[in-house]
């Protein structure tokens, strides 16, 4: 091909030995197309560098779209908050779009896609497959993930938090405290930044030499009524923890339910911390010890990374962490003798 000869539906269509309509179907996420013929579209897409916005003039949508799994809790909100906050900057909005399922978006999400412009996508918290990259890709939109749940494909980029860090600080608080009995209550299994935290968590009790006790270790969501079966669970055990290590500040709130409703008290009979630093832990009585997870920035960073790409930028590295830090506040507390 010429360097010089224009990038074109029908250029892509006359090398795949198809017709224009059927490479219009596969840019357009239509599912009326063979698989083997849409992976040999797609690949000529990305290998040519196909613009779509080629025909507008290259004009900036000035949308962004954000895409979660789920959306009911406050941490869902620091993400939106964040992400707006930098599109706006740019002069751009936010879609808004929520799959029900963290099995990451589909066929039909992408059909919508594909009936209006963006400028990128941000998934949050979500699996992406390798047909769903392979279909941005072909379309030159930009993506990013933020906290993915796996470890995400070679060449995606991703931002997430320190969790390994925070997990082994907020622990190591514990066991400075005194506490030898400390729990841990993570979010799902098959989550990165669940088993980061509990590898965080476990280092810190192996540092300080202290075993770790399977019986310790729950999982379930990151929400509060995993915190409360869960912490009614550890506290219901022959040898019961004096510390609760939770994998997000929603279940550190089921957890503090949990104590009441035992009888205990946060901090004095039960020290608790939680993970993300959400604006109701500071509110929450006690105020809840956390692991400040920056949500915000990292929604504005991924936002910032996808409009940059759009415009033909290639981010320095393909996976960002930012920092954790522990905030010390009043729902820990030493060991009573």
């Amino acid at each position: 091909m010429s360097a010089k000869r224009r990038v074109t539906i029908a250029l892509i269509a006359e090398e795949a030995g198809v017709s224009i309509p059927t490479v219009s179907k596969v840019i357009n996420g239509r599912p009326e197309v063979a698989p083997a013929t849409r992976s040999r579209v797609e690949r000529l897409l990305q290998q040519h560098g196909y613009q779509r916005r080629a025909s507008t003039g290259d004009t900036p949508a000035g949308l962004v779209d954000l895409v979660f799994a789920e959306i009911e809790s406050p941490w869902a909100m620091e993400i939106v908050r964040g992400a707006e906050s930098a599109a706006h900057e740019a002069g751009a909005s936010v879609v808004i779009s929520v799959l029900h399922t963290h099995a990451g978006p589909g066929r039909d999400w992408m059909e919508r896609l594909a009936g209006r412009r963006t400028d990128g996508v941000v998934i949050v918290a979500s699996r992406l497959s390798a047909g769903v990259q392979d279909q941005l890709r072909a379309r030159s939109l930009p993506f990013v993930v933020v906290d993915p749940e796996g470890e995400p494909a070679p060449g995606v980029v991703s931002v997430g938090a320190t969790n390994w860090n925070g997990g082994l600080a907020a622990t190591r608080h514990l066991v400075e405290l005194g506490h030898r009995r400390i729990a841990m209550i993570s979010g799902p299994a098959d989550m990165l930044c669940s088993q980061a935290r509990i590898d965080g968590y476990r280092a810190a009790l192996e540092t300080a030499s202290m075993p770790v006790a399977p019986e310790l270790i729950r999982r379930g969501t990151f929400l509060v009524d995993s915190g409360h079966d869960n912490g009614h669970a550890l506290l219901s055990l022959d040898d019961p923890p004096t510390a609760i290590f939770a994998g997000s500040d929603l279940q550190a709130f089921g957890v503090f339910e949990a104590a009441r409703q035992r009888g205990l008290r946060v901090p004095e009979d039960l020290s608790v911390v939680g993970f993300d630093d959400l604006p109701l832990a500071r509110s929450a009585w006690p105020p809840l010890t956390t692991v400040r997870q920056p949500l915000q920035e990292m929604a504005a960073l991924a936002t910032r990374t996808v409009l940059a790409m759009g415009r033909g930028e290639q981010p320095e590295t393909r996976r960002v962490e930012l920092a954790t830090e522990l905030v010390v506040r009043e729902s820990t507390a030493p060991l009573r003798p």
